[in-house]
């Protein structure tokens, strides 16, 4: 006798999915398009509170040679063409060109936002993992770029101290006693900051784990020898083109200070602007080379004059349209 087979069971109907539905006259909120004009209105408020430095850089700038101003946009266009190299030279992967070099222009106008380039830091970071690099990986490349950048600073520093020790007076560039004794405290408390913070198990954890990808990701870039002639060559490049920048200015005004003097006096300048970060280091940049062009022999007119037409053409010059290849990026979807 055969069994009766087992009716199926009658499928219930799927459950319907409720629709949202708007209300009259609701539409999305743009955010993107919202993040696309933040740098924008970021550079209208920097511009309107310190209009009158854009303008006694454009003034100082109408008595210059207009060639050698020239010199000086060009070396800052090669500027951002070092730095591409520089942070190419920190992962083996290689980065889309012209989207890298966009992104170190764009990274400029950031960086007027947070002080100490945390703006620049941030962008690249977003970048590098765009283009499918781990966020760790991308931190151990931004580390190894500012070590890079800050052994040839420092190198180039001392290579030119040496050659002309007679260059700059450092009496005054040297802080006084309750300024040391501020940069002491200052330095101290950082020290115990990061102790403190070793000591907790996770971030002693994320510190090694750090560290790690740090040193692995270095000496395999080292094993090639483009990346690291990328690294080194364009972390050098970028200071001695900077400082080229300054010389170039200090011709067209017709400063009366060696070029020599006045590339080391940019170094050593931004040495110590490097110790009070502030966005695109406006105040401690200008008043260190103020300070260093006045220790290596101009006087303090002239100094003021050469430093406000070059922080015009490297600083609030490329501002605008920084802000809007930033901008273009992040609707892009690049950052």
């Amino acid at each position: 006798m055969s069994r009766a087979l087992p009716q199926a069971r009658p499928q219930a109907p799927p459950h319907p999915v409720p629709q949202r539905t708007r209300r009259p006259g609701y539409r999305r909120v743009p955010v993107r398009r919202i993040l696309c004009l933040l740098p924008l209105a970021a550079v209208a408020v920097w511009v309107l509170q310190h209009r009158s430095l854009i303008g006694s850089g454009a003034r100082q700038m109408l008595t210059a040679d207009p060639w050698w101003l020239l010199v000086a946009v060009a070396t800052t266009g090669f500027g951002w063409v070092a730095v591409s190299f520089a942070r190419q030279g920190t992962v083996l992967e290689r980065l889309p060109a012209r989207r890298l070099f966009a992104t170190q222009f764009a990274a400029g106008a950031a960086n007027h936002l947070l002080p100490s380039g945390i703006g620049a830091s941030a962008v690249n970071i977003r970048f590098m993992t765009g283009c499918g690099l781990t966020p760790a990986r991308s931190s151990a490349a931004l580390a190894l770029y500012f070590l890079a950048e800050g052994v040839t600073r420092v190198g180039l520093l001392a290579v030119l101290f040496l050659a002309f020790p007679e260059a700059l007076r450092l009496g005054p560039m040297l802080p006084d006693r309750s300024g040391a004794l501020v940069l002491a405290v200052v330095v101290s408390g950082a020290a115990a900051l990061v102790a403190g913070a070793l000591l907790i198990r996770p971030v002693r954890r994320l510190a090694r784990t750090f560290l790690c990808t740090a040193l692995s990701d270095a000496r395999s870039l080292h094993k090639r020898p483009s990346r690291a002639l990328a690294l080194w060559g364009g972390s050098l490049a970028f200071p001695l083109l900077q400082a080229t920048g300054l010389v170039a200015v200090a011709l067209a005004l017709e400063l009366e200070v060696r070029s020599a003097h006045v590339m080391l006096a940019y170094l050593a300048a931004t040495a110590v602007a490097a110790l009070v970060p502030s966005p695109g280091g406006i105040g401690s940049v200008d008043a260190a080379l103020v300070i260093a062009l006045v220790a290596a022999g101009a006087p303090v007119e002239a100094a003021t004059s050469t430093v406000l037409a070059y922080r015009f053409i490297t600083l609030w010059l490329p501002l605008l349209p920084g802000a809007l290849v930033l901008g273009a990026l992040v609707r892009a979807k690049i950052l």
